[in-house]
């Protein structure tokens, strides 16, 4: 059990049958009255995200979620295979759980996949990837605005847009929790 006092950045609990994570948290002792926790926080399961108050005595349960890393194997139509890294056992996930970020991953890339009670409902890529550019246009002697970038199409199809001296063929850093370039690999 937790008490809302005790809430931090990150700390998962049940409550209302389902299965919260903290955003925010800000404990607030206003001068009349009594003192309240103000926090955001997350549905794990359906990702929404949610202002609330709490009473800093207010228990709840604390719940587990599992992070296990595993690889992405292949697809096949909906269906995304992860290999289990210790039993080599092959999970199917449908294509809703995995996010926008996943775009970036690509075949034999580790990830972590997260579950609740054995139920699955996420999949967090790597923060960085070493992606190859497919396509993109040239970039033009000259062309030196501050900060100008040009749109490019990377080896799993994303699309982002890298500064204008990238090429074709080239190797680049994303980061996937954002979806932008960050640097030549």
């Amino acid at each position: 059990m937790i008490s809302a006092g005790d809430f931090r950045n990150g700390v998962t609990f049940e409550m209302d049958g389902n299965v919260y994570q903290i955003v925010e948290f800000q404990h607030v002792k206003p001068g009349k009255g009594a003192a309240f926790v103000r926090t955001k926080i997350r549905n794990v399961i359906a990702g929404t995200v949610v202002e609330r108050t709490f009473n800093p005595s207010d228990k709840y349960p604390t719940a587990f979620v599992e992070r296990k890393e595993m690889e992405y194997s292949y697809n096949d139509g909906d269906l995304y295979y992860f290999m289990d890294l210790e039993s080599y056992e092959m999970i199917p996930l449908n294509s809703d759980i995995l996010g926008d970020n996943f775009k970036f991953v690509k075949e034999n890339m580790v990830c972590k996949v997260m579950s609740y009670k054995g139920k699955v409902f996420g999949v967090e890529p790597p923060n960085f990837v070493e992606l190859q550019v497919t396509k993109t246009d040239p970039g033009f002697k000259g062309d030196t605005a501050t900060n100008a970038t040009k749109p490019a199409t990377l080896e799993t199809g994303a699309e982002i847009r890298v500064p204008l001296f990238i090429d074709e063929g080239e190797m680049i850093r994303v980061d996937t929790r954002v979806g932008e370039y960050m640097e030549r690999a």
